[in-house]
């Protein structure tokens, strides 16, 4: 199939693939789709190693990158703001509540608070993402996209500079018409379905409202769908409702390249479309996740309450990799502590598979669906 978005791009499949891990984006553009690297998962040394390896294993085949820049960070006005620095500010009713939290479920709560170098930056600094995009504007990326917000002019520029189209994620139509206005190429319309940061309007009656409200703005801009999308059918779906192409993320987690550990993928197949829950507890900003004994205890009466974006993170990061790792080695009681960034359509996961399988299935679900359709016509 084909479109503006895949002529532009240099795909034959608008199925794009969000992953911290750069086997899953090297397979799905491969295989015909476009992955897309979450740059904020790495600092500017380790991104270059990653885009290297990008480069050298796609075979030629386009891909992007995603960074998040908040529009609203608590401290974002702050001069010379270090993770160290910011991780002193930590109430201590927080740090006990996480150390308390550990030792009920056997963890050992040694480093579990941040230790980066003495210069880093907090997470999900706004400067440090555009260190990001410096670096990879060096490789072949085919397109940037932001989560949490209107891109910077900046990095909006650095993409008309590169003939790069830029992408935004918007959970609301009021959320589009601003992304337009501001310039973006591309817009993500993420149901709150969807894992990670996300909203409260349904994907099914999202997707309409942004596509229609953009076009009776004078918006002439493509739409990806996303949340909660696991299927061709749904993929379809999406697009008989005017979508361009559907953006993915929670699909790949349970794939075998992807970066989660072997007990979250376990949990991923086990779990109902019921039990993800969107909380402050990991970032300081609502996320849907999967719940667990972390979600839990952050939003019950014993909880100090989620720290403001970025502090939580200090805090959440260092503790979730400890009980991961406490839970890998054989605790029990760790593996309830387990969670990640996962959506609602986690209950469409009954097995773990490759990505280039998940492409291939989505290709032929979406084909069957069109099949559906004219049949019904």
């Amino acid at each position: 199939m084909t479109n503006a978005l895949c002529r532009r791009l240099g795909i034959e499949f608008p199925l794009f693939a969000f992953s911290h891990c750069r086997d899953v984006v090297a397979a799905v553009s491969k295989a015909g789709g476009f992955g897309v690297l979450g740059a904020t998962a790495f600092n500017p040394e380790q991104l270059e190693v990653e885009l290297q390896w990008i480069d050298a294993h796609v075979d030629g085949k386009p891909y992007g990158i995603d960074v998040l820049i908040p529009e609203n960070l608590s401290v974002k006005d702050e001069k010379d703001l270090t993770s160290k620095k910011l991780a002193e500010r930590i109430p201590s009713v927080h740090k006990d509540f996480v150390r308390d939290l550990l030792a009920k479920h056997g963890v050992d709560d040694a480093g579990t608070h941040a230790r980066t170098r003495d210069d880093a930056p907090p997470p999900f600094w706004p400067e440090e993402a555009m260190e990001l995009l410096r670096v990879a504007f060096n490789h072949p990326i085919k397109m940037i996209v932001n989560a949490l917000g209107v891109p910077p002019q900046e990095m909006i520029q650095m993409g008309r500079d590169h003939d790069v189209p830029v992408g935004a994620l918007a959970g609301a139509r009021e959320h589009a018409l601003r992304l337009a206005a501001a310039g973006c190429d591309v817009i993500v319309a993420q149901g709150g379905e969807a894992g990670g940061h996300c909203g409260e309007v349904s994907t099914l009656v999202l997707i309409p409202e942004v596509v229609r409200g953009l076009k009776a703005a004078g918006h002439d801009i493509p739409v990806l769908a996303a949340g909660g999308i696991m299927t061709g059918e749904q993929m379809a779906a999406c697009m008989a409702m005017g979508a361009a192409g559907a953006w993915t993320g929670s699909v790949w987690l349970s794939t075998t390249e992807s970066e989660c550990s072997q007990i979250f993928r376990e949990k991923m197949v086990a779990a109902r479309s019921r039990d993800t829950v969107r909380s402050k507890g990991r970032t300081g900003k609502y996320s849907r996740q999967l719940k667990s004994a972390w979600t839990d205890a952050w939003e019950g009466p014993d909880s100090p309450g989620a720290l403001p974006m970025p502090m939580q993170s200090l805090i959440a990061e260092p503790a979730i990799h400890r009980a991961t790792k406490a839970a890998e080695g054989g605790n029990a009681e760790a593996r309830e502590l387990v969670t990640y960034f996962v959506g609602q359509g986690v209950g469409l996961v009954n097995e773990v598979t490759s990505a280039r399988s998940v492409v291939q299935s989505f290709m032929q679900d979406y084909a069957d669906a069109l099949g559906v359709l004219n049949d019904a016509i």
